[in-house]
């Protein structure tokens, strides 16, 4: 017999990050397209505060007693609670720099929100051609509500707003979804390929967002994250000066 599961994604916009921003989560009905959804303003927020909300918003709604698959396609917001957030923890909610973790009191919070439940993590690139649905329904409820700061959603009777024109470079074909897995606030972090165990955080990280492109380290360093990296490792140009590719968030936001 098939475990029920709930379906659903979240997304965070931020209109030049920092900018305008906004959340919004979708949830799947019966038919496994868009079922509840609501979208909500921040005001000035940057784009990494706005996926972190659209979660929380997300995991506040949803059943604690009922195992939940959630798709998103921020690398950031992924790593921090597949991966990141374990150490984070055992380290006094510092990163391995020593430096506090950002945006703490999100991330203290969703991890409350995750302590014995059972949700399965799924990356799924944005703007896609033919892409996962929930997805872009969230991007479209988040994007709109960060331009007119106002609030929307399904049991206000809003219709969806319609997609926006596509980033620079169009829409993109393919993408695949990468899994991570959180079943409770004790797990240990770890950096392997789709899936993980149960009761712990994994996360399988393919590729970030870039916008200053990618080159090979000329000298050893430290990340946005806290991690170092090494001469000769892949890093990419992010707000706050070099790191993990997959650390970086586009300086558009998500929208």
């Amino acid at each position: 017999m098939t475990e029920a599961r709930i379906i659903a994604a979240c997304d965070g916009a931020s209109k030049g990050n920092p900018g305008p921003a906004a959340w919004a989560w979708v949830v799947a009905g019966a038919d496994g397209d868009v079922g509840r959804w609501e979208a909500g303003p921040l005001g000035r927020a940057t784009n990494n505060v706005a996926e972190l909300t659209a979660l929380l918003k997300l995991l506040e709604h949803l059943d604690p007693g009922v195992p939940a698959e959630v798709r998103m396609d921020s690398q950031y917001a992924m790593k921090a609670v597949t991966t990141w957030l374990p150490g984070w923890r055992r380290k006094g909610w510092k990163t391995s720099a020593g430096t506090p973790v950002a945006n703490k009191d999100l991330v203290v919070r969703i991890d409350e929100l995750l302590a014995d439940r059972r949700v399965d993590f799924v990356y799924t690139p944005a703007h896609q051609v033919d892409g996962d649905r929930l997805n872009d329904a969230a991007d479209r409820a988040a994007s709109h509500s960060a331009r007119t700061q106002q609030p929307l959603g399904s049991v206000a009777g809003s219709d969806l707003p319609p997609p926006e024109a596509a980033p620079s470079g169009g829409a993109k074909r393919g993408g695949t979804a990468v899994r991570g897995r959180a079943g409770g606030s004790s797990g240990a972090s770890g950096a392997g390929s789709s899936g993980g165990s149960a009761g712990g955080r994994s996360s399988g990280g393919s590729g970030g967002r870039s916008s200053g492109g990618s080159v090979k380290a000329k000298f050893p360093g430290r990340c946005r994250c806290g991690t170092p990296y090494a001469k000769g490792e892949t890093i990419s140009k992010n707000p706050d000066g070099w790191g993990h590719p997959a650390c970086v968030t586009s300086a558009g936001g998500s929208a």
